[in-house]
């Protein structure tokens, strides 16, 4: 028996999972956590690799491991192999004007057509950007820029301060999609020097089924992945699934054959971990939402998805806009909630639980609407995260989403992504595990909710961008 680890470096933590190559049984796990902020020593990263590993059990027996990591974060190295400065991560939001800069320089619709992608504050060339600007000493001495996951697979190799080869570096499509200097022609050096202002070693873009080589002890180490790329993987979705994922923000990923650009800058054009494409939206209200509703109405999460259930589709008039952080899509960061349509009849508990649900999941069938208008086909909806596991979210997402909704079985999917593209390296075969399901639900949609929905959405979207607001 083969065994294959997958490694998910996340914001919050470093999660390995040990997994048997032919049926993809998990065998053994581990878990460390990740310092808090936006802006991190990326040297934290390799010290939980490490722990996780070792309590995972080692990797004496592992034949092959693979690292999918968060996306989007800056490392910037020196000529010796040396991180200069903490790397800013994908929520580090100090980047939004550099961001904007960048769009106004070169335009959004050439930036779409060049790279499938609009910078935004999370992606790597806006925080180019803004190290140019802000710390121009630490911007010159930049020699090489690489992506969380690209870093910590190098370290994994044997390389560093200690060893510093930076053309040993390596990345995969999926995380090279989210830099805004990589497209369908590989990295567009140009847009490289917009960002930095000089050129620099970038990480080789390996393909899937390739390898990065090994590390000291012989395992073989595979390409890696971007987070919702491993996701993606480690569900083995296929063209016409769509990833719907519920965590802390929200996240709607298709998967396709051919690839996106979107200039308005909504669906970010990436590419997947599988040689296919992931267009993907961001939204910032998720499972936050339920967890502010819950407190409201003083229920638990049980509770709340008992009153979701027992009252009738729409809420009774009841809308509810979730746009309690502001928003990314639309994009509204000065944005709040709103509660429409109450009336004496129809504010209840019951109503105020559905709504909540109702309108989380219809800003996520918005981003898919988005998702779907540049021509990608959406035959499932696979819906993951913590409040996926909810009875009332599963069964709402069927009527709001008007195709069938099915909800896999818990599990740490970034992670069994790369396990799986591990495997895809060791035997050059895409393996074929079978995806548990927990529940799913035939499509059921209701257009009245929807409509319901985007008539507030729209006005209450006018609103925030008007400057008498």
């Amino acid at each position: 028996m083969a065994l294959v680890a997958g490694v998910d470096s996340s914001t919050q933590s470093c999660k390995v999972v040990i997994l048997d190559a032919d049926s993809g049984l998990i065998v053994r796990e581990g878990r460390a956590t990740h310092p808090e902020g936006t802006e991190v020593d990326p040297e934290y990263w390799w010290q939980a690799l490490q722990t996780a590993i070792a309590e995972a059990g080692g990797f004496d027996d592992v034949a092959a491991v693979s690292i999918a990591g968060q996306q989007h974060g800056m490392v910037a190295l020196d000529e010796g192999g040396r991180v200069i400065r903490p790397a800013l991560l994908w929520n580090d939001t100090r980047s939004a004007q550099a961001a904007a800069d960048l769009v106004a320089e070169v335009g959004a619709e050439a930036y779409a057509a060049r790279t499938g992608v609009v910078p935004v504050a999370s992606f790597t060339a806006s925080k180019l950007r803004w190290l140019r600007d802000a710390e121009p000493d630490n911007a010159a001495r930049v020699a090489a820029v690489a992506l969380p996951h690209d870093w910590l697979t190098w370290r994994l190799r044997g390389y560093g301060p200690e060893n510093p080869q930076l053309d040993a570096l390596t990345t995969d499509r999926s995380d090279a999609s989210g830099t805004a200097y990589w497209g369908a022609e590989g990295y567009d050096r140009d847009l490289l020097t917009t960002a930095l202002g000089h050129d620099a070693v970038l990480p080789v873009v390996l393909a899937a089924g390739e390898n990065a080589g090994t590390t000291p002890g012989g395992v073989l180490v595979g390409p890696g992945a971007g987070d919702n790329a491993g996701a993606a993987l480690g569900m083995d979705a296929a063209p016409g699934d769509v990833g719907v994922s519920i965590g802390t923000s929200g996240t709607v990923f298709a998967v396709t054959d051919h690839p996106v650009a979107d200039p308005t800058g909504t669906v970010a054009g990436f590419a997947d971990a599988a040689g296919g494409y992931l267009p993907l939206v961001a939204t910032l209200n998720a499972a936050r939402v339920l967890d502010a509703t819950a407190r409201l109405l003083a229920v638990s999460h049980d509770e709340l998805a008992a009153l979701a259930l027992a009252a009738e589709p729409g809420a009774g008039g009841a809308v509810l806009v979730p746009w309690f952080e502001g928003e990314r899509t639309p994009n509204l960061p000065h944005a709040r909630a709103s509660l429409s349509g109450l009336s004496l009849g129809n504010t209840t508990r019951e109503n105020l639980a559905r709504a909540a649900i109702e309108g989380m999941l219809a800003g996520l069938a918005t981003g898919l609407d988005a998702i779907r208008s540049l021509g990608v086909t959406a035959e499932r909806v696979l819906l993951v995260g913590g409040a996926a596991r909810s009875p009332a979210v599963a069964a709402i997402a069927a009527q709001v989403f008007d195709v069938p909704v099915a909800v896999p079985a818990p599990g740490e999917y970034v992670a069994l992504g790369a396990a799986r593209q591990a495997a895809w390296s060791l035997t050059g075969t895409r393996p074929s595990w079978p995806l548990a399901l927990e529940r799913a639900a035939a499509s059921d949609p209701r257009p009245d909710v929807r409509a319901a929905y985007d008539a507030v959405a729209a006005r209450r979207a006018e609103e925030a961008a008007s400057p008498w607001r």
